[in-house]
């Protein structure tokens, strides 16, 4: 079955990609000849979930899937939340946003955060959304060089290592995307036709 990932960002597509397996087709938004980001304007990552998929349905009708996730911070009332990619403002830039965050919590002892995650699925006008998430730590400083956004500053509960310092399959196993896509993939299990069925 093919699916389209309703999204630009390549670490996104590189982490869907490899969580989904081999049951799926995936294929870029690119080749449906979008280029640019897709709007988001709504309050919730849910909102803005469902606003991509909504996007890609509208003008192509394919079966797709879009992701929102974002950082949410107790001490900053779950700021940056849906404005964690253009945190620190325009153009998204993820070093400009953590040192930003940094900032922020400057005088806070509380480093409690998550990140979620809300997956939307379009196929024949019908929507389905999946989240996921992990609790964990906002670090003092930076560490580690894998991943991407704030991958470096996050350090998830029972664990010693921040994302940053996990190879990409370490993360996959408990990180916030591999938590709702593990909800979806047990839907599209229940509820899809693959070919090979």
């Amino acid at each position: 079955m093919e699916l389209y990932l309703a999204t630009q960002n390549k670490h996104k597509i590189e982490e869907l990609s490899a969580l989904l397996g081999n049951r799926f087709v995936i294929k870029s938004i690119s080749e449906l000849g979008v280029v640019d980001d897709i709007p988001e304007t709504g309050m919730t990552l849910a909102e803005n979930s469902r606003q991509k998929a909504q996007f890609i349905a509208d003008r192509f009708g394919v079966t797709c899937l879009s992701d929102d996730s974002g950082l949410e911070v107790d001490c900053l009332g779950g700021l940056p939340g849906v404005f964690s990619a253009r945190f620190a403002g325009e153009p998204k830039n993820d070093l400009a946003n953590s040192n930003k965050l940094m900032v922020e919590m400057s005088n806070y002892a509380d480093r409690s955060a998550r990140f979620v995650t809300v997956l939307t699925f379009h196929q024949n006008g019908q929507f389905h959304q999946f989240e996921g998430e992990i609790r964990g730590e906002i670090m003092l400083s930076p560490r580690g060089n894998q991943g991407f956004g704030y991958d470096p500053l996050f350090q998830p509960e029972n664990e010693s290592r921040t994302f940053a310092e996990m190879t990409l399959s370490e993360k996959n196993v408990i990180a916030h995307r591999a938590r709702a896509l593990h909800k979806f993939k047990t839907f599209a299990d229940e509820n899809l036709k693959f070919a090979d069925e």
